[in-house]
């Protein structure tokens, strides 16, 4: 990293309020050309916010932006796009309805000679190119809406690197992707770097920010605790920054007496998407189900929950045959489904905090056919609580909740339900380290309680410190199960890879 050199971007007292809450409150941050910046903090620390409002998204209501010296007063993301600033969103920002490249170009595609005509094969050519540096083999011509979230998000990087920024913030983006992929997501950001670009990194794994970052500030409350070069930090410093306390424990595993079974998955297949699938989960364990993007994971739980058809193979809860033909049939034969897109599949932004999480168990709501809101309200206020989502009241829209807190409205609507199994789809994807633990706790308290849970997760670390047997999938197969004292980072990456177990 540079020294001694001006700041290629300077944000002076930045403040931004809402009703109800003070989002930012004075905040510096400065960015030099050549130097990764990471920004890192709790659910609702103003990090996302602070970013949108260098990225034009939203407006301070006090403070000052200068980019090369010079006063900036950003009207819209278009516009901070044409100052050279380019963001990639936690929250895609894609139109599914069309093409990668498409997306990739979206209002800049390449023009005919002479003519208002897109240069359709050009068009895909830049798109093409522009894959192959993020390091994904994809169709420029398939429609967004049927990639995967990791393959969204790497389009999403594509997108930016298309704008030729020269300060480009990316906002969680290896929260979806594989161990592989972000190697290659850093080998692309130390070009960028080495390119003379500045770069902000915000991320909640906090392995990534000593990797990766040159200096490190720290927000909480919207305020700025502090800013450091990453060799004179270390991570229980980090964190202590962030929470405000000592964190013992990463993952706070605790392991509870095996019971009966309770979901039995035999021979289940899709066509396309996974082949053969059998597995058990039984009353008072966490199981793990991992392996590389692409592998089936998330089309395995899909399939449970009764989202998505399945051409042969049957399940079993306690004993008994089902046949859940929609994800209402599943959750009344007690099992739940946590979405790894919260947004689009998870919550229904528009509504309150309230209504997401009564909204999967209408039934038990005191009151019959007639909802009574005072009761409603208390189970509403009683899980935002316990999972301590920071919220102004359960009649806040879902909509403008940090994603991290979103996502724990999605736990509590689970919750509800009162599921006996649970799929876990990235629980933590999004979430501060400090959250992750309460989730985490959260997990042993239903386990200990007689539920079973299944966990997918891209975090090996996380896989391995939480669950009590791993599962790995390759190439829609179920390559093999690991014990709580086999389950390595190497030996999960051996099979996930398609290589023998020893």
């Amino acid at each position: 990293m540079p020294s001694a050199v001006a700041p290629l971007l300077e944000l002076t007292n930045i403040a931004k309020r809402y009703p109800g809450v003070t989002a930012l409150d004075g905040v510096d941050f400065s960015l030099l050309p050549g130097e990764v910046h990471c920004l890192v903090g709790e659910n609702g620390a103003g990090k996302s916010t602070l970013m949108k409002i260098l990225a034009g998204g939203q407006r301070p209501d006090a403070g000052e932006i200068r980019l090369n010296g010079e006063a900036l007063r950003l009207r819209s993301p278009q516009h901070a796009q044409q100052c050279g600033i380019g963001m990639i969103y936690q929250e895609f920002n894609l139109a599914p309805a069309l093409s990668v490249a498409e997306n990739i170009f979206l209002g800049r595609a390449p023009r005919r000679a002479g003519l208002p005509l897109i240069d359709w094969r050009a068009l895909e050519r830049n798109a093409a190119a522009l894959l192959g540096k993020v390091g994904i083999r994809l169709d420029p011509r398939k429609p967004v809406r049927e990639c995967s979230v990791a393959e969204q998000q790497m389009i999403e990087i594509a997108k930016a690197l298309a704008l030729d920024a020269r300060v480009l913030i990316m906002d969680e983006p290896s929260a979806t992707l594989t161990d592989s992929e972000i190697t290659t997501l850093f080998a692309l950001i130390r070009d960028l770097r080495a390119r003379g670009l500045g770069v902000v990194y915000i991320s909640h794994r906090l392995d990534e920010i000593f990797a990766i970052g040159d200096r490190v500030t720290v927000l909480r409350d919207g305020r700025r605790i502090g800013t450091r070069p990453i060799g004179e930090v270390d991570r229980d410093a980090l964190i202590h920054m962030m929470v405000g306390r000592e964190l013992k424990d990463e993952f706070p595993k605790v392991v509870s007496p095996r019971g009966a079974e309770l979901l039995r998955v035999e021979g289940l297949t899709r066509r396309g998407a996974f082949e053969n699938v059998s597995f058990a989960l039984h009353a008072g364990e966490i199981v793990g189900l991992t392996g590389l993007i692409g592998s089936g994971r998330t089309e395995v739980a899909r399939a449970i929950f009764g989202a998505d058809p399945i051409d042969a193979g049957r399940l079993f809860l306690d004993g008994k045959p089902i046949a859940p033909k929609s994800p209402r049939d599943a959750i009344a034969a007690g099992i739940g489904l946590l979405t790894e897109d919260r947004k689009q599949q998870g919550l229904v932004l528009g509504m309150c905090v309230r209504e997401n999480i009564t909204l999967a168990n209408l039934r038990a709501l005191p009151g019959g056919w007639r909802i009574r809101r005072a009761s409603e309200r208390r189970i509403a206020e009683g899980h935002v609580r316990d999972l301590r989502i920071k919220t102004p009241g359960v009649e806040q829209a879902a909509v403008h909740l940090s994603g991290g807190n979103q996502q724990k409205v999605v736990l509590a609507k689970w919750l509800f339900t009162q599921s006996r199994v649970l799929i876990f789809d990235e629980p933590t994807r999004g979430i501060d380290v400090g959250a992750k633990v309460s989730i985490y706790e959260l997990m042993n308290s239903l386990v200990a309680n007689g539920a079973a849970i299944l966990m997918i997760s891209s975090e090996l670390p996380e896989v391995l410190g939480m669950c009590d047997r791993v599962l790995v999938m390759h190439e829609g197969r179920l390559a093999g199960e690991l014990s709580r004292a086999e389950a390595t980072q190497e030996s999960v990456m051996r099979l996930a890879t398609g290589q023998p177990r020893n």
